[in-house]
């Protein structure tokens, strides 16, 4: 009896109750074959004695492995660790006890096209991937929303389960809001809401892909869309990318020698080169896919943000044969913490990826979409976003100008006729990585390079920052190229 008290410590002060801290003890001296099967504990009341603690905290921890299973009682007889526990062998401490914390006792295969970087959010200043300003937010009006959907209406609808494929009122006000601005001929039933069009990805290749499977991107592309393909299973191909978007010649040429179940693009302004698929381009991609049978993904992750007149419509709005599956979010049109995104396609296909949906996330965040959905039908989204196009422009041509006047030969860009970054070659001369290194430790993040099919070339964003916050980034770049 003494020797089971000394091996238990007891600490009052410890924010975990004494009685969890006494079972809990007690329960890994069983595992670890201290305490055998059938071993005869001390009475509540003498080891309450013992530890010097109340006798009604060894009775509820004693309970507490009694309800486990770990425990058993025998009326008249006292307190015995289970007989039908299965032998325990005692364990030697080992010198370092490996730390299940960090690492799990089982193997685990991580592919290597899992392993990608984060952006530093920390940096005072940032030239980043193409993000938006979200200090232009429309918080205010969101907060009113959002409240609003909290705290109105039937509890039990606004509070409870809904449909798998996101909120019907979200859904209607998308639809109408997609037909005026995307020219497409949707309902609300063409539509589902995920969190992002990284998840519509998902989903499309879960859904619609099966190992092998072919699929096409460009190259240089969007990384996010590889490790989506690569980890279905599928046969990944890419075809080059020049400055009329993805070369859709080379694509027919792939299609007569092999089938292609998916074709991956960013029509309206190509990842990360930004620039637009030209007008033939666009009408040949669709008579193929119509041809040979393949679906295109069409991600129009930055639609709204173009500065050249209209934009041009996306594939979706001229998809006469259901080939389209059109992508989007609201991530660069408020924020990226926004987790609302929508995938549009044929109903069947939309009720296929629904029901798939469900699987690893019952429904998206009703309140929210219901919010967002306020937002669409009383024009603040809308609202936001011309201002934000007008704002974005001038922080684009401010920060083309910086980079003429204080980057000089070193880089070569051409002024993005739309998105929120300008795609930057640097001289050959320059290592990137090492440059990109050194500007954080001045405060300042960017990518490295961008794509190993372009050496020396990446994303520099503007619409983050302000005209101040543009110019200082550009001094810290110019002064590590004089100064490398």
């Amino acid at each position: 009896m003494q020797t089971l008290s000394s091996r238990l410590n007891i600490d009052k002060n410890a924010a975990l109750p004494v009685y969890l801290q006494l079972s809990n003890q007690l329960m890994v001296l069983i595992k670890a074959g201290t305490l055998q099967a059938g071993y005869r504990l001390p009475s509540t009341r003498q080891l309450a004695y013992l530890l010097t603690i109340h006798r009604k905290t060894v009775i509820r921890a004693y309970d507490e492995l009694l309800a486990q299973g770990w425990l058993e009682s025998k009326t008249g007889n006292g307190t015995f660790v289970a007989h039908h526990l299965p032998v325990f062998k005692p364990q030697t401490l080992a010198n370092k006890a490996p730390n299940t914390a960090q690492v799990a006792g089982f193997n685990i295969n991580t592919p290597a096209h899992l392993y990608r970087k984060t952006a530093d959010m920390q940096a005072s200043f940032h030239l980043d991937d193409g993000f938006p300003d979200v200090r232009m937010a429309p918080v205010l009006d969101m907060s009113r929303a959002y409240r609003t959907q909290l705290l109105t209406g039937n509890p039990y609808t606004r509070l409870g389960y809904g449909d798998t494929s996101g909120s019907a009122w979200l859904r209607d006000e998308l639809a109408a809001y997609l037909n005026v601005t995307r020219g497409l001929h949707v309902t609300a039933a063409n539509i589902l809401i995920v969190r992002g069009t990284v998840m519509g990805l998902y989903l499309a290749c879960t859904g619609l892909l099966q190992a092998g499977d072919t699929v096409v991107t460009g190259e240089p592309g969007w990384t996010g869309a590889q490790t989506n393909f690569l980890q279905a299973g599928a046969n990944l191909l890419t075809i080059p990318v020049d400055d009329h978007g993805l070369n859709v010649d080379l694509l027919e040429q792939l299609c007569l020698k092999q089938t292609v179940r998916l074709v991956y693009v960013t029509s309206h302004h190509h990842y990360p080169t930004t620039v637009g698929l030209r007008a033939d381009r666009r009408v040949q991609l669709l008579a193929l896919a119509q041809k040979y049978g393949f679906i295109i993904f069409e991600d129009d992750y930055d639609y709204d943000f173009h500065y050249q007149n209209k934009p041009l419509m996306p594939l979706a709005s001229a998809d006469e044969a259901g080939m389209v599956l059109y992508c989007g979010s609201f991530s660069k049109t408020i924020s990226p913490a926004i987790r609302v995104g929508y995938l549009v396609g044929p109903q069947n296909v939309i009720e296929h990826l629904s029901r798939l949906r469900r699987l690893i996330d019952r429904q998206g965040d009703t309140l929210l979409e219901n919010a967002m959905a306020e937002l669409l039908q009383n024009g603040i989204i809308q609202r936001h976003l011309r201002k934000s196009l007008r704002v974005y422009r001038q922080r684009r041509d401010i920060f083309c100008d910086l980079m003429k006047t204080y980057l000089g030969n070193q880089v070569q860009f051409k002024i993005p006729d739309g998105g929120l970054a300008v795609w930057t070659h640097f001289d050959p001369q320059i290592n990137l990585t090492s440059l990109a290194q050194k500007a954080l430790k001045k405060g300042l993040y960017f990518q490295g390079e961008n794509s190993a099919a372009t050496p020396n070339a990446t994303r520099l964003g503007f619409a983050s920052s302000t005209p101040d916050e543009l110019q200082l980034g550009v001094e810290i770049l110019a002064k590590l190229l004089q100064n490398p």
